[in-house]
């Protein structure tokens, strides 16, 4: 089908929403503006939401609105990992570690083994490097050893065979590569099925809904006042607790409580780049650079993440960006390890920068704990900052205990949170990727168009067996199973889900959150107008 006619059946492409489909934003605004919350949770990072997630969980009346998209800041903009922290085996954290790969793995195997996959890491040891041989085979067998032996026993490789695995290794001077296991995953859909589990759980949620100021009763914070970035609509949430879960803007948030409110945090910068593989790898590369930072080299999403960065930012956060000095870092200190014929410029397609979330304190970014941090304001408004991916089920649970301990029952006193949920509490679709995959190519209708083994896999990896719900719009509508772009395996019908079902008002939401299109460069303006008017179609 050539370009054009494919642009002319765009108009009419999912106009009939879907069953079970979310409420309209009017509708949700009204929701919003009408009852009086238990919680309120302004922020939709990966903190804000699994809070939420484990309020409603609770049994509490949960409202949750982010002034961007859902993962629209930070969350999206992770290194894509779920790992126990190798390097805090350095600092001692022999505890820190243990907790993490228990998280870890709980979240893998058990909630989320549809979004999340193992990965096999090569720790290469080059002479005159930061660590020898001998402490990097101790490390990773500890760190193996921490996590049960779960994911196979930590050991050295011989460079030969490590070589075989990532054909772009570098191994002039390779003494020995260290081997060890974490998993990887697309934070920006872990975080969207963790807003479904959170909306399937009662809670009430809104993005692009800015908080322009907050309510007080008696000097206390009980709610807050918004307004719709997409078509300026003012209106307010009522609640008992408000909690401030905004990440790099949680200061900004705290100074509408309490203009005199300190600095609580600071923050720094973490930049990637992502670019096209020359060959397939079988492993990732986590390099030593010095004694203390490590730089990634991931096979992800069939591209390859080269990163990160780590210094301090003190800019707006609004305003974080890739800078030329990054990306000549990120290449450079990728050179340590991987060959240059795979890092060259014109294969980079993508890159993104996100801000961590510090305690507030002197010393150097890169030695700092990722540890989360809760305060109670004067208003009696909660603030939620610092973490890091692996335990996000862990911090929303440890803000809820804080929630019960808060003097004067802000809740009620009749509040009692339902205590024995599930520990592992899956998310939506939970389901073998493989065995949907496989039913995705099987039971494809005969008159209807044969879907693509990479479509197939990559629905299954993003959506588990929801990828059913969108199979079956492609299956009624033969437009909507055409791809979105000719290099990439998505289709029209995600563009259609994720209107009708996860929150999606803008090209970018679609292109660089519910989907790979925007990481692949893919986003051009071509594709941009066909998502809009997919998204205009309401």
């Amino acid at each position: 089908m050539s370009t054009q006619s494919t642009l002319q059946t765009v108009p009419a492409l999912g106009t009939h929403p879907v069953a079970g489909s979310h409420p309209s934003r009017a509708e949700t605004r009204e929701q919003l503006s009408k009852a009086t919350y238990d919680l309120l949770v302004i922020g939709g990072g990966i903190l804000g939401i699994s809070t939420a997630w484990h309020a409603a969980q609770s049994g509490l009346r949960v409202a949750l609105v982010d002034a961007g998209d859902f993962a629209g800041a930070t969350s999206s903009a992770s290194s894509k990992l779920l790992h126990g922290g190798l390097r805090y085996l350095q600092t001692g954290a022999v505890k820190l570690v243990a907790e993490n790969h228990f998280e870890r793995r709980a979240v893998s195997r058990n909630v989320a083994p549809h979004l999340a996959n193992p990965l096999t890491f090569y720790l290469p040891v080059y002479k005159g490097g930061p660590h020898g041989a001998a402490k990097l085979g101790a490390g990773v067998f500890a760190y193996s050893a921490l996590s049960a032996f779960g994911d196979g026993v930590g050991h050295l490789l011989s460079p030969a065979k490590a070589q075989q695995d990532v054909p772009e290794l570098r191994t002039e001077n390779l003494k020995a590569v260290a081997v060890y296991g974490d998993d990887q995953m697309n934070d920006a859909r872990m975080a969207l099925m963790t807003v479904r589990a959170a909306v399937d759980a009662g809670a009430v949620v809104l993005n692009h809904a800015e908080v322009t100021g907050l309510r007080f009763t008696r000097g206390r914070v009980t709610g807050a006042e918004l307004r719709d970035r997409l078509d300026g609509e003012e209106f307010g949430v009522g609640a008992r607790l408000v909690l401030n879960a905004t990440g790099p803007w949680v200061d900004h948030l705290r100074k509408m409580e309490d203009p005199n409110a300190a600095p609580s945090i600071r923050l720094s910068k973490g930049a990637h780049l992502v670019m096209k593989r020359t060959s397939p790898w079988k492993a990732a590369l986590a390099t030593p650079i010095d004694k203390y930072r490590i730089t990634f080299a991931l096979p992800w999403e069939d591209m390859l993440l080269l990163g990160t960065t780590d210094e301090e930012y003190e800019g707006d956060p609004a305003d974080v960006s890739v800078t030329e000095k990054d990306i000549d870092q990120i290449l450079d200190e990728a050179a340590f390890s991987v060959r240059d014929q795979q890092l060259k410029r014109e294969l980079m397609t993508y890159s993104f920068a996100g801000l961590r979330v510090l305690p507030g304190g002197p010393g150097d970014t890169s030695k700092a704990k990722r540890e989360t941090v809760v305060t109670e304001g004067r208003g009696g408004m909660l603030s939620v900052a610092g973490g890091k991916w692996t335990t996000f089920r862990h911090i929303g649970r440890t803000v809820m205990q804080k929630l019960e301990s808060l003097p004067g029952h802000p809740l009620g006193e009749d509040f009692e949170p339902i205590k024995e949920l599930p520990k592992r509490l899956p998310l939506p679709g939970v389901a073998n990727p493989r065995a949907v995959a496989h039913r995705l190519l099987v039971d494809n209708p005969a008159p209807g168009p044969r879907m693509g083994a990479d479509t197939a896999k990559h629905l299954a990896t993003h959506y588990g067996s929801l990828a059913f719900d969108i199979a079956r719009l492609a299956n009624e509508d033969a437009a909507l199973a055409e791809r979105v772009h000719p290099d990439a395996p998505e289709i029209m019908a995600q563009v259609v889900y994720a209107r009708d079902h996860e929150w999606a008002e803008t090209a970018d939401d679609v292109l660089r959150r519910r989907t790979t299109l925007t990481i692949r460069g893919l986003d051009s303006d071509e594709v941009r107008g066909k998502v809009q008017k997919v998204l205009d179609d309401k």
